[in-house]
């Protein structure tokens, strides 16, 4: 099958596009390479013959339109976006930008494309929009979200996605595109970018830095492993209703100060330090408009399609912390340009 990924550099992107090039689909990653996309990410890949990049920007339409005609994929898996909360607070322009604008620009090209084709191939066509959990705001301390839970994005990076996500149904409902969403919640794993908790934690654990924790760590999160999301997302682009939504979670809920322990505790056994690396814990200024709890329900996904997390927490962060071990060669030049400081506090608006 041909499929097209955008934002194939990134995180979930790149662990997408390797298990696509890996089960033999022939695969156009479009990736206009922003400070998180990485091609490293996918040199496992690299000059495989159903793998091909472009380098271009979902904002722009010629562009698009130009990959759909060129390659004239099966599927578009749409994966490209700004994602980090803390970079939304204090630059939301380039959250509204990519992830609106560009989602509608794709979405054109899409829809442009896709009328050119024969009935079949309408009809075997799918949209996958790719989303998060923190478009549907903060749970507090019992329940879960569900497909029908309704939006209530607290940052400028939630906004922006809910809109995302609003477009993509709205141009199934009304030209009939097939589009489905899904969405999912904290990923973590190998090639990620060390700006997130999980990377962030182990890399300034190994070099005897601070660990920031925001607030008291009482904040909980619901966390994928990424591999069992990039099997998810190729499920659910394949036996997806359109029009429909499917939650992706991996049932393992955890206090953030809860993951920053369990790290510290696997470091500590692996690479013995002459004290607990526990001791770097610093509780910081908190996030503003941090939500409290999130909680996926994935029955969905897992009723209906027959998925299942191969990860829970314990061995997935285990298998994340030796990977970052041994996989200093992707890591450091990213530390050489993102060390690590805070991001995201706010700022009053410029007078």
């Amino acid at each position: 099958m041909r499929i097209l990924v955008t934002g194939g550099a990134g995180f979930i992107g790149s662990a997408l596009v390797r298990h696509l090039v890996g089960a033999g689909h022939e695969v156009l990653n479009v990736d206009a390479l922003t400070y998180a996309g990485n091609l490293a990410s996918l040199k496992g890949v690299e000059g495989q013959p159903n793998y091909r990049f472009c380098k271009a920007d979902i904002r722009d339409g010629a562009a698009m339109t130009a990959a759909m005609t060129g390659f004239r994929p099966e599927r578009v898996m749409h994966l490209a976006a700004e994602s980090h909360v803390d970079r939304s607070i204090t630059g939301a322009a380039d959250f509204i930008q990519t992830n609106v604008i560009g989602t509608f620009t794709l979405l054109e090209a899409a829809r442009g494309f896709w009328q050119t084709l024969d009935r079949a191939a309408r009809g075997a066509f799918r949209f996958l929009h790719v989303s998060t959990d923190e478009v549907y705001g903060s749970l507090g301390a019992e329940g879960l979200f569900r497909e029908d839970t309704p939006y209530d994005p607290s940052s400028p990076y939630s906004a922006s996605k809910a809109a995302s996500d609003h477009l993509a149904k709205a141009w199934h409902r009304t030209y009939g595109l097939p589009v489905v969403v899904s969405n999912c919640s904290n990923n973590y794993g190998p090639f990620h970018f060390p700006e997130k908790l999980i990377p962030l934690t182990i890399l300034n654990a190994l070099q005897g830095r601070e660990l920031p924790v925001y607030g008291k760590g009482e904040n909980i999160r619901d966390w994928l492993y990424v591999e069992d999301h990039a099997r998810a997302l190729d499920l659910i682009a394949e036996k997806g209703r359109p029009g429909e939504t499917y939650n992706v979670g991996g049932r393992n809920e955890r206090r953030n100060i809860d993951v920053v322990h369990r790290i510290c505790e696997v470091l500590d056994r692996l690479v013995p330090n002459n004290r607990p690396r526990a001791e770097l814990i610093a509780f910081v200024t908190d996030r503003p408009g941090h939500d409290a709890r999130y909680a996926i329900d994935a029955s969905r996904l897992e009723d209906e399609l027959g998925w299942r997390a191969a990860e829970d927490f314990e061995s997935g962060i285990e298998k994340t912390v030796r990977w970052y071990l041994d996989n200093d060669w992707w890591w450091q030049p990213l530390r050489a340009r993102y060390d690590g400081e805070r991001l995201g506090l706010a700022k009053a608006p410029a007078r």
